[in-house]
């Protein structure tokens, strides 16, 4: 069995204070989305994906697959999630503390579309569970009949 690390936190890149605060029961959606990445067995190879997901329903509203786990992944599948929702400016995004949530062109995308970046606690998976959880459940489904 492979094992991938999907979060590098050992880095010098900015983190943003914890806006989430495992506050996972939000009243409306378009209010704070979770993001999160995972890598998953193809036919092509392993691929990395991102999710974006709206705490309010728990939906998918954004995401991305590629062959690396760069900022683009991820810039790829929030963006994705802005063209479909049009989140009013203030939206929360809660996410690892992963070099590339971190990196200057994802912090840049955030900035422009007034989105407020929100990390968990250093090693702390349970900030994120929402999205952490969302993984599981998919790698379930997809090796089902």
């Amino acid at each position: 069995m492979l094992i991938f690390t999907t979060t590098n936190s050992k880095h010098d890149l900015p983190i943003a204070k914890n806006h989430l605060k495992r506050e996972f029961t939000v009243a409306e959606p378009n209010q704070v989305y979770v993001g999160d990445i995972t890598y998953i067995p193809t036919q092509e190879g392993w691929l990395y994906l991102a999710v974006v997901i709206d705490l309010f329903s728990r939906q998918v509203v954004g995401w991305s697959m590629a062959e690396r786990m760069q900022a683009r992944l991820i810039n790829d599948a929030l963006i994705m999630a802005i063209w479909k929702r049009k989140p009013a400016k203030g939206l929360i995004w809660h996410t690892d503390r992963g070099s590339q949530y971190a990196s200057d062109s994802h912090r840049l995308l955030l900035s422009q579309h007034g989105i407020v970046q929100s990390m968990s606690r250093k090693g702390n998976c349970w900030d994120n569970a929402v999205a952490e959880s969302f993984f599981p459940q998919l790698k379930n489904r997809a090796g089902s009949p």
